[in-house]
């Protein structure tokens, strides 16, 4: 039987950025001029948003933010090295990245060779610095396993779980960032040295009715008062749960070291239309984590796709696989964090099962 490990970071663009920019998405929703002053007002905002936001726009507030991230995800990658696993499987959402009009699949299952990965194009896409000062050309390349990935397609295939699959990304635009910052951000003080594990992506289409309408990003209020052409659904978290399971039985049956690796922050502000793209959906993170911690994956099968919507929790259902696969394998949780955040878009939670 083959030996397991369950790792849940996040993959928060930002976090590659420097400090005086990490507030930048709330800074640009405050420029929308369709959402009421009255919550503009940082008179209106929570003790912990004035605190994190102080006199500088949240720069300080950032390098701590950043300490406590690095802090987490140096646990994780310790844990993952403990384990020396083989491979590393990992759920991440396609932000309109390989995935756009021509076809968006639930599930895809990438199977590609070795791949050359530029890290920092979604902070060209914001205009923010890296923190490292590296050229904004700098790439790394994330060694892939072809024919493992092709295995676990087939087995979740056959198991009833339809998932696509795909031998080729696509060119023109940076590699999905899911998984470019996963490897990234596990290798945080080595950027361009070789990263010890090959990786297979299992892309999740975790923005579903927003993939197009939104193009996997920020919408201005104006545009969605208007009326927004929704997509159709993606997977319910019911079953990218199952999605999950079927990938784990998939590993229990391998004869390799697997990492099971979900990436993804949770409730994401620019998501959260309800909270009107000022704060993430912090309460509703906290009842989920409280379960998870817990083990009431009832609790969290329960939730609709309606509700993760509204929480702006879509890039949870990476989540929701991680955790099929730790209810398939009976594994049990060691360690876990949620990082709250009022200002930087989005809490982040880190776990370490076994």
């Amino acid at each position: 039987m083959a030996e397991v490990i369950g790792v849940g970071l996040t993959h928060y663009p930002l976090l590659a950025g420097t400090d005086e920019h990490m507030a930048d998405l709330l800074k640009s929703a405050l420029k929308d001029p369709d959402i009421p002053e009255e919550v503009k007002d940082r008179a209106s905002w929570s003790e912990l948003a004035r605190r994190e936001w102080g006199e500088d726009g949240g720069t300080a507030a950032a390098a701590g933010h950043r300490r406590h991230l690095l802090a987490d995800l140096e646990r994780c990658r310790a844990a993952i090295d403990d384990f020396d696993p083989d491979v590393l499987i990992v759920w991440g959402d396609d932000q309109y990245e390989n995935f756009r009009e021509e076809v968006i699949p639930s599930f895809c299952v990438l199977a590609y060779p070795d791949t050359v990965v530029h890290p920092f194009g979604v902070l060209d896409m914001l205009r923010v610095p890296n923190v490292w000062g590296l050229p904004s050309d700098t790439s790394f390349v994330m060694r892939g396993a072809p024919e493992l990935a092709k295995a676990a397609a087939s087995a979740v295939l056959s198991s009833g779980v339809d998932v696509a699959y795909s031998y080729q990304p696509r060119t023109g635009i940076h590699f999905p960032h899911a998984f470019g910052n996963t490897q990234l951000f596990l290798d945080y003080d080595k950027v361009g040295a070789q990263f010890p594990y090959p990786i297979v992506p299992m892309a999740v289409n975790c923005y579903g009715e927003h993939v197009i309408a939104r193009k996997g990003g920020i919408a201005r209020f104006a545009d969605i008062n208007l009326g927004e052409n929704l997509d159709p659904p993606g997977p319910t978290p019911a079953r990218c749960f199952e999605f999950g399971r079927a990938v784990g039985r998939f590993a229990r049956q391998s004869d390799q070291r697997i990492a099971l690796v979900a990436s993804s922050s949770w409730s994401h502000a620019f998501l959260h239309d309800k909270g009107w793209h000022l704060r993430p959906d912090t309460e509703s993170d906290q009842e989920l984590y409280r379960g998870m911690r817990a083990g009431d994956y009832d609790l969290w099968n329960a939730r609709t796709s309606r509700q993760i919507i509204e929480s702006g929790q879509h890039e949870m259902l990476n989540w929701y696989c991680l955790l099929g696969a730790v209810r398939e394998l009976d594994m049990r949780l060691d360690w876990s964090d949620l990082v709250v955040t009022e200002i930087f878009n989005s809490n982040k939670a880190f776990a370490v099962f076994h």
